[in-house]
């Protein structure tokens, strides 16, 4: 697996793809999981400590486990602690499935 700048590569059709779609935005497509996890928070701690809103839309999301979930709480955390707002779009069914199970469905910004 490679780190680039513009996304997290692993050469099947789990690799992570973060792509800017617009000024705080990001597409994310592949796989969420413990296995990816890890250096998908790496590099997108890095593209988050710009300015402004964050948006992540995750409408390419193919697999995701609660390593996923826990992703999107840590880029809550990140966007609150740098007091911007962040939104989650296009949230797959298998992650709401997880973040319900979880009892945090309710706190994740959706649009």
């Amino acid at each position: 697996m490679s780190v680039t700048p513009e996304g997290i590569k692993r050469g099947d059709s789990d690799a992570v793809q973060i792509k800017p779609f617009a000024e705080g935005g990001f597409l994310i497509s592949g796989a969420l999981t413990f296995e990816t996890v890890p250096s998908v928070w790496r590099t997108s701690s890095t593209l988050l400590s710009g300015g402004g809103d964050i948006t992540f839309d995750l409408q390419g999301i193919s697999h995701v486990d609660s390593a996923g979930l826990a992703l999107l709480i840590e880029w809550m955390r990140n966007a609150r602690a740098q007091e911007k707002r962040i939104t989650f779009k296009n949230i797959p069914p298998q992650m709401l499935a997880i973040a319900t199970i979880s009892g945090v469905e309710h706190i994740l910004p959706m649009a």
